[in-house]
């Protein structure tokens, strides 16, 4: 057995069960692997920023890491936007990324690069297999170290992975659990939810499934305290049934309003929150001046475990959490516009569906309009990254095949990644996605106001940089020279006749919305 056979055999002993790849000379013997071991579901990507926010939306779905496939320096640094966005978003990866042979390397080739230098600010484990014996054990340790929130990296060298591995492969490894909040910390926020002060919770971090938000919403009720999450949690249980929960805003100036009364704010796997970018005279942090910012859980922590203690405590195990109603609004007509769009989604939106929220400006109408929509996850871009909502679609219909897949995308962002396309259709994946088409970066007019560069107000050269209409861009024509159906949509009646259409049939389908900007 080869190093490489060894590789495969133990991802597969471990559970990771897909690798999205594009592979180049030093990973051919990997690739051959493929036919050598069952049970590795291989899925090829024209671009590694696709591979990587596909490998991010499967592990943010299946609570698993896929592993990915690179080839050499270049290829792991075209993959690192989406690998930020997943160490933002606490969710496992192993990334695996081919080498020159050992020997090779001193000769300075043309893709010689520093691998670990590149993998390590998006990576919390990086290690370079120095031997075809070792590589199975270099292997089942990625997949430790990655465990239930991190990035793993490792480098194989093409000898590496055609020598012969005479140890075979790994078992599987014990993967760490959550660690457990001590209880100290839990009293102390007892205490403080019982200090008659003004507090509030804010939950954040790689998931708020269904029972936390219940959970919060009873701890909220009993304790007379106000519960959000923070900006962009990554996977948010929404829609009837949930808890009714607020989310901290995005724009700086709104968030710190949100929490300004807030003397007590007790942070659950979420971090301190803080304004994504520096604004002239806007404050970096959010919480007022003076509010104490308790940590009772990280994002890898027993929240589960840590919220029941305070239920218990509280006793309020059998306090009645405020849910959100089903409520389906009627469909509207008329020109095309974000809102009338977010009325269809919210409509039709089917039970148990998948929403990939990279919608930009579009999803502050969006978001609220799919609150009391059917049940459903909601997945967000952790790490500002954009080029993710495509490629984590890929990745969440892989991991969950029976389950209708939404992805609704900004124009801009859509064409970072465009080649997830073709992978949807390849792949045969029942993905719907819906491109909100203003032929603008309008958020970064929106944020060239909110900066108060040249006065708020860019002139002809600075406008230019913003506008993405001339030349328009024809994702119907993008989406179907890749094999993907696609319609365009320029009426509410016409969306609302192909968003039905695209939710009751199966496989991938593009709706290019025309509709206005926001702001």
């Amino acid at each position: 057995m080869n190093g490489a056979e060894s590789l495969l055999t133990t991802l597969v002993n471990n559970g990771i069960e897909v690798c999205f790849t594009n592979p180049g000379t030093s990973e051919m013997h990997f690739v051959a692997a493929l036919d050598e071991v069952e049970g590795m579901r291989c899925v090829l990507c024209l671009f590694e920023g696709v591979l990587s926010g596909a490998a991010g939306g499967y592990a943010a779905m299946a609570r698993r890491p896929a592993s990915t496939l690179l080839h050499l320096g270049p290829g792991l640094g075209n993959a690192l936007a989406n690998v930020h966005n997943a160490k933002k978003g606490h969710v496992p990866m192993v990334n695996i990324v081919g080498d020159h042979a050992t020997y090779h390397l001193q000769y300075d080739a043309p893709l010689t690069a520093d691998i670990e230098g590149i993998a390590g600010p998006v990576s919390h484990w990086v290690h370079t297999s120095k031997a075809p014996a070792d590589i199975a054990r270099d292997a089942a340790e990625a997949v430790r170290q990655a465990g239930i929130g991190q990035v793993a990296t490792l480098m194989l060298p093409a000898d590496v992975s055609w020598g012969d591995n005479p140890n075979g492969p790994e078992a599987a490894v014990t993967i760490a659990p959550p660690a457990a909040v001590p209880a100290e910390r839990v009293n102390e926020a007892l205490e403080l939810l019982k200090s008659g002060g003004n507090c509030m919770i804010m939950i954040g971090g790689r998931e708020v499934d269904s029972q936390r938000g219940l959970m919060l919403s009873r701890i909220g009720n009993a304790a007379g305290v106000r519960v959000c999450t923070e900006t962009f949690p990554g996977r948010v249980a929404r829609g009837a049934g949930s808890a009714v929960i607020d989310r901290l805003p995005y724009l700086a100036e709104m968030a710190i309003d949100h929490i300004k009364e807030v003397e007590h704010l007790i942070l659950v796997g979420a971090p301190a929150p803080v304004s994504f970018f520096a604004y002239p005279n806007v404050p970096s942090a959010i919480a007022p001046p003076g509010c104490q910012q308790f940590v009772l859980a990280g994002p890898n922590d027993d929240i589960d475990q840590a919220l029941e203690d305070l239920l218990e405590s509280l006793n309020a195990v059998d306090v009645e959490p405020q849910v959100q109603p089903l409520a389906i609004p009627d469909l509207a007509s008329g020109p095309l516009d974000v809102s009338k769009a977010a009325t269809a989604v919210a409509h039709y939106l089917p039970e148990n569906a998948i929403v990939v929220d990279e919608s930009i400006t579009s999803s502050f109408a969006l978001y609220p309009a799919t609150a009391t929509a059917q049940p459903h996850d909601w997945l967000n871009l952790t790490g500002g990254s954009i080029g993710w909502g495509l490629p984590a679609s890929v990745g969440a219909a892989i991991a969950c095949p029976d389950r209708k897949v939404v992805c609704v995308e900004g124009d801009g962002s859509a064409m970072y990644t465009i080649q997830s396309l073709w992978t949807m259709a390849r792949e045969h994946l029942d993905i719907t996605v819906v491109i909100f088409n203003n032929q603008k970066y309008s958020v970064l007019e929106m944020e060239f106001a909110r900066t108060g560069a040249r006065g708020g107000k860019p002139g002809p050269n600075a406008a230019s940089v913003l506008d993405i209409g001339s030349p328009g861009i024809d994702f119907v024509a993008l989406a179907t020279g890749m094999g993907v159906q696609a319609s365009r949509a320029t009426t509410a009646q016409e969306f609302n006749e192909q968003f039905a259409a695209a939710i009751n049939g199966k496989g991938p389908r593009l709706i290019d919305a025309i509709v206005p900007p926001i702001f």
